[in-house]
């Protein structure tokens, strides 16, 4: 199904969007609101990102996950993505994903799903108790005085 939307669907509905629009404002036009949609999203993309990426790195410093900030930074590269492809359906998505309460909606949606998990250190309750993974040693202090025998 993704093959079909990605490769049939959305160029048809592409092509169908460029007749309308360009039969309303005539061909020229059509291809400068391409353009200057894409340098718009573009501009948006890149300081919603930087914003994202600050965040991030606050909550990282404040030993705080950044889950959301990852899901957003997700988003918003997608976003890119759709607007600087040629299209009015796709520059239409990204600018809808460039919408920071839609993004929060989304993002609550895909971690209520059960698809995200955090990890707080202590063993999920679904893994076996199988000790594969577990590397045994031992240590010793040594101090200056043990350094110089």
């Amino acid at each position: 199904m993704p093959f079909l939307i990605i490769f049939i669907i959305i160029p048809i509905l592409e092509v169908y969007a460029f007749i309308e629009v360009g039969g309303e404002i005539g061909a020229a036009k059509t291809v400068l609101l391409c353009i200057l949609t894409a340098i718009i999203g573009g501009f948006i993309v890149k300081m919603q990102g930087i914003g994202t990426l600050i965040k991030a790195q606050m909550n990282i410093q404040s030993g705080r996950a950044p889950l959301k900030e990852i899901f957003e930074g997700f988003c918003i590269i997608i976003a890119g993505i759709f607007l600087l492809t040629p299209g009015f359906v796709t520059d239409i998505v990204g600018f809808i994903l460039l919408f920071p309460p839609f993004r929060s909606i989304l993002c609550q949606k895909a971690i209520s799903s059960g698809k995200f998990e955090t990890y707080n250190g202590k063993k999920p309750p679904n893994q076996s108790n199988d000790n594969e993974h577990i590397i045994e040693g031992d240590y010793e202090t040594v101090t200056k005085e043990d350094e110089k025998l």
